[in-house]
């Protein structure tokens, strides 16, 4: 069974390889890390960090040393971490020394959210129905975010060979909670939030027109919702059956159902392009959300094209999570690898015994494995709570 820590590389040095290894491996009775190796930017609060009780780490940068050979003819292209020349290459470390670690190494590989690359190339974030830019977010209609995320994940596997590489975002994003000092007077609903998410650049005009997709009438309609919730004194729903009934809930509307049933397609062969162009030694598997399909994901067809998927159920109950894996299960079918994501925060997690339901609900609901959030972001102690979790499921 896969049981790992999501973990960022300051973390390793900080803690220093030898103490995170045993402690993932012993004290919490994990078999794999799972590194960042491309992030975005941030404010933590750190208690484990003998150091750095608060830690702002450099916006859209990778942890790991890029292979220029493989970069020199994209118009997209990463920025190494001041982190990496000053206190090492973690992964490095990690992948050459998981004979003595006895850790597996998976690589959490933040894929379009990045907000540095999104400023330098406007022209390649997702716009919504105003033509507005989202900068935190490289389209997955755009040749050259395509050709980024694809060298990104190339680049890992040939030269650090892991054993998994996560994709994390490697899709369209929401509106809310992706920047920072966000402003909402008006108190946008999930719907809102959705519409306004909706990508209308020209990458995604041209793609959808070129199947045939009402592009124009889609949009249209799209900016009308986003005026009218605008103009309304305090929120209201336009569609009560959203989000459970997924793109159906827009059935009355045919230009922008069309354009919907579309929007997956980008993101479905952009992960194909990605695992096609990936070392075959290492596993690619997408990091997903309970209702992917909001951001263009679908995950049965994903499910054809990659190895697996690992399912975020943070603040669940076990009963739901129990319904997110056994969805995800019959969506990717039964070969394929099927994680769940359980975060360690308090107060969603109370105590261990909160934390060991929700593994063994997952499992016992047909996941393959469980990666635990975040080493580096919780008190020491809660690592007992999860080799508590662990110890139920062996």
């Amino acid at each position: 069974m896969h049981l790992s820590m999501w973990t960022y590389p300051w973390d390793i040095q900080d803690q220093g390889l030898d103490v995170i290894a045993a402690e993932l491996r012993n004290r919490a009775g994990l078999n794999t890390i799972s590194m960042a190796t491309s992030y975005h930017a941030g404010r933590f609060l750190q208690p484990r960090s003998p150091r750095q009780k608060a830690y702002f780490p450099e916006d859209g940068t990778v942890y790991f040393r890029p292979d220029e050979s493989l970069w020199q003819d994209k118009l997209i292209r990463p920025l190494m971490a001041e982190n990496v020349t000053e206190r090492g290459d973690m992964l490095e470390a990690l992948t050459r020394g998981r004979d003595a670690t006895g850790l597996r190494v998976s690589c959490w590989t933040v894929c379009l959210h990045n907000s540095r690359l999104g400023m330098l190339h406007p022209d390649h974030v997702t716009h919504n129905a105003f033509g507005n830019p989202n900068y935190y977010n490289l389209c997955p209609s755009s040749p050259a975010a395509r050709a980024y995320a694809v060298t990104l994940v190339r680049d890992i596997t040939t030269n650090y060979r892991p054993n998994m590489v996560e994709l994390e975002s490697p899709n369209f994003m929401g509106f809310a909670h992706e920047y920072h000092h966000e402003k909402d007077g008006v108190g946008l609903n999930a719907e809102d939030d959705f519409l306004l998410s909706l990508c209308f650049c020209d990458h995604c005009t041209a793609r959808a027109a070129k199947a045939g997709v009402p592009v124009e009438g889609a949009r249209r309609s799209v900016a009308r919702f986003i005026s009218e919730f605008c103009e309304r004194p305090v929120p209201e729903r336009q569609f009560p059956d959203f989000p459970a009934a997924g793109i159906d809930a827009f059935r009355d509307h045919p230009d922008l159902y069309a354009y919907l049933a579309w929007r997956s397609e980008p993101v479905t062969s952009l992960i194909g392009e990605i695992k096609a162009a990936a070392d075959p030694a290492s596993r690619i598997v997408l990091i997903d959300l309970k209702d992917g399909w909001l951001g263009g994901v679908d995950l049965t067809a994903v499910g054809k094209l990659c190895d697996g998927a690992i399912l975020c159920c943070y603040d669940m109950t076990p009963d739901a999570i129990g319904d997110v894996i056994r969805t995800g299960r019959a969506a990717i079918g039964p070969q394929k690898f099927l994680g769940v994501g359980l975060r360690v925060f308090y107060p969603e997690v109370g105590d261990a015994t909160v934390l060991a339901a929700r593994a063994k609900a997952a499992v016992d609901a047909g996941a393959d494995g469980v990666n635990f959030y975040n080493y580096g972001l919780i008190p020491a102690k809660r690592l007992d709570w999860v080799r508590g979790a662990v110890d139920g499921l062996l």
